[in-house]
């Protein structure tokens, strides 16, 4: 049996496709639905090993889109986990699909953490997002949750080419007043497959971007939260447990259309195609890592942490020392990196250019 405790659960289902997104997602469809969640339950009993389950985190595609009579079948298939040890049970769902009905049955069925897609409450970012919602109507959607939940997620993404540092520093603290637990901020990557490419999006400036992002960091830090990752900040206690599996390079399953997993030194990802995964071709790719594949990954997941990881459980971990596999002296000695307690991070001023220095240490 391997050390997963993790499980990600992809629901590729959307009521409406944003501009932005390259996820793998289909518009909604009720007959596919109930046939997708059928070919979950059989790719869980065939690939499931009987572990007991810690984290468990359900993302799309918008699994807030399914009707109750689908979650709760969504809920049932879920069931052949072993979830006695479960600590974190986050679900992603849309601000227009937050009823009280839909927070009574995630609550009934142990989720206990939100994730709410938000992205903005700008009118022309809405817009080439293809989204529609106020604030006043997310301010009383998040209303509605803190009444099941305390422990919520919101998006934000910003790098739209009308964002400027005065824009986004309202929207923060229009953010802020809802007062989340966590908040994700993204920077907007126009992707090949997106409507965003195909209408010819042009995305604001790297040097501006910068800016931005050096804005949201400071803003967010006066009001306490924890920059412990590079796109996310929490409050103490409430940082994704989940998402720390990824970055701590652990195991974890992934069941459904295009989800990927990590198991017994293989990364893998499912199938794209809608057609074969409900026939139970996985298909998908494979791969066997190497041991310096798999310090690799350590490396460059881990320094997207903001205290970065500690070297001595690094060598432990592989044994070998860092200094000898990767060039650390000369990015200490330039400022890109900082050793400090024993846990090696990137500079957190050079946490922008962190996939250059990815690049000289890898």
């Amino acid at each position: 049996m391997s050390s997963c405790s993790s499980v990600y659960i992809h629901i590729p289902f959307c009521k409406t496709i944003c501009s932005y997104c390259d996820f793998c997602k289909v518009f909604y469809n009720e007959t596919w639905v109930t046939k997708y969640l059928d070919a979950l339950l059989e790719e869980i009993k065939d690939f499931y090993q009987g572990e007991q389950i810690k984290t468990l985190y359900i993302g799309g595609g918008t699994p807030s889109s399914l009707t109750m009579k689908q979650l709760n079948r969504l809920f049932e298939v879920l069931s052949i986990l072993k979830t006695d040890a479960l600590e974190e049970f986050t679900f992603e769902c849309n601000v227009n699909d937050i009823t009280e009905e839909l927070l009574e049955c995630l609550k009934k069925n142990r989720v206990n953490r939100l994730s709410i897609g938000v992205e903005s409450f700008v009118k022309e970012k809405l817009h080439y997002m293809g989204r529609n919602h106020t604030f006043e109507e997310v301010e009383e959607k998040v209303k509605l949750v803190k009444k099941y939940f305390a422990n919520f997620n919101i998006d934000y993404i910003y790098g739209f080419s009308c964002d400027t540092k005065k824009s986004v520093k309202q929207e923060l603290k229009q953010i802020l007043s809802l007062k989340p637990a966590h908040i994700s901020t993204y920077s907007l990557l126009v992707e090949e497959s997106t409507l965003l490419k195909l209408n010819g999006y042009e995305r604001l400036g790297d040097e501006e971007d910068a800016i931005l992002y050096e804005t949201i960091k400071s803003v967010l830090k006066k009001h306490g939260y924890l920059h412990y990752e590079v796109s996310n900040f929490a409050l103490k206690g409430y940082e994704s447990k989940h998402n720390l599996v990824y970055w701590q390079n652990k195991e974890y399953y992934g069941f459904g259309l295009s989800a990927s997993g990590y198991l017994d030194q293989v990364r893998y990802t499912n199938t794209h195609s809608l057609t074969k995964y409900l026939k139970g071709d996985l298909g998908g790719e494979k791969e066997l890592l190497t041991a310096h594949d798999i310090m690799d990954n350590h490396v460059m997941l881990g320094l997207r942490l903001t205290n970065g990881f500690n070297i001595e459980e690094f060598e432990k971990r592989y044994h070998v020392k860092l200094e000898n596999v990767y060039p650390i002296k000369p990015l200490l000695k330039n400022g890109d990196l900082i050793l400090k307690k024993g846990n090696i991070f990137i500079n957190p001023d050079k946490l922008y250019i962190m996939n250059e220095i990815l690049l000289k240490m890898i």
